[in-house]
């Protein structure tokens, strides 16, 4: 008959198993939180750039830390995990470990939100009419601008809507921004032979008194397509660009968006040009 005496020190090959197998887990839940602080930092790192970067650059209101690091509130998730040696260190981690998650669902969801932004952002970059309708060389000169001109036909004093650019009929007209063509006719009273490009975004051009059409109603245009040439139809003292740019169907100052493709030397002087008080050419 063998007895076996329960001695102080004394541990069975059961009991050295289930240390080795405890050291185990304590040496692998040490890593495991190593790892979350390593995530963590990553994490805080993204969010940082995410709310101070790319949510700022794409005009969109950052995420409050309260939202980005919120608990769990509700039942007790860890109630199963409570009455062991080491529960402490067990729920502990994995309280970490969800709300890690969490906060790694919230950073998905922004930085798809902000890839949204960033292709709504290219397509609106392209859209607006960024560029001046003719070229500068082809001008003869800047021969009106935005605000009150006289009246060529009346000699009253009124307010001139867009920008008139005088060239030599047949001088190529340029789509300022991507859009589509909505008209390509004669029938708006004094704008002759006229084409208006709808950009989206709120944006719309206009293009007066051509001599020809290079595109029709419908067409898809992307900025510098050729879209017309210089003319002199409808109510037009000479040959002419008249241009105008609308925003949410009010008539803008065009010059303000012309930095596509002038320098800053080129601009000044156009700028200089457009604000003397002369006679508009239609």
């Amino acid at each position: 008959m063998l007895f076996f005496i329960n001695l102080p020190g004394f541990e069975t090959p059961k009991e050295k198993t289930q240390a080795r197998e405890l050291a185990n887990l304590e040496l692998q839940l040490d890593l495991l939180n190593k790892k979350m602080n390593e995530a963590e930092v990553v994490l805080h790192e993204i969010a940082d750039r995410d709310n101070n970067l790319y949510r700022v650059y794409f005009e969109a209101n950052p995420i409050p830390d309260e939202q980005r690091k919120a608990g769990f509130g509700g039942i007790n998730r860890y109630k199963d995990l409570e009455g062991f040696d080491n529960s402490s260190l067990i729920v502990s981690s994995n309280k970490r470990l969800d709300i890690l998650t969490k906060q790694i669902v919230v950073q998905s969801k922004s930085l798809d939100e902000i890839a949204i932004m960033a292709e709504e952002k290219e397509e609106l970059l392209a859209a607006i009419p960024a560029i001046q309708p003719v070229n500068n060389e082809d001008l003869t000169r800047m021969a009106s601008g935005y605000g009150y001109r006289t009246d060529p036909f009346t000699k009253a004093r009124k307010f001139h809507f867009g920008m008139d650019f005088t060239a030599p009929r047949g001088t190529p007209v340029y789509a300022s921004g991507d859009g589509t063509v909505t008209r390509a006719d004669n029938s708006a009273s004094g704008y002759g032979n006229h084409i208006r490009i709808e950009h989206g975004f709120g944006y719309e051009s206009l293009y007066a008194h051509l001599y020809k059409y290079n595109v029709k109603r419908g067409y898809k245009v992307k900025r510098g397509d050729l879209i017309g040439f210089v003319g002199s139809t409808g109510r037009s003292e000479a040959p002419h660009l008249h241009y105008e740019v609308f925003k949410d169907g009010e008539r803008i100052n065009p010059i303000n968006f012309y930095y596509g493709n002038l320098s800053p030397e080129e601009f000044a002087d156009i700028l200089k040009k457009s604000q003397a008080e002369n006679q508009s050419l239609d």
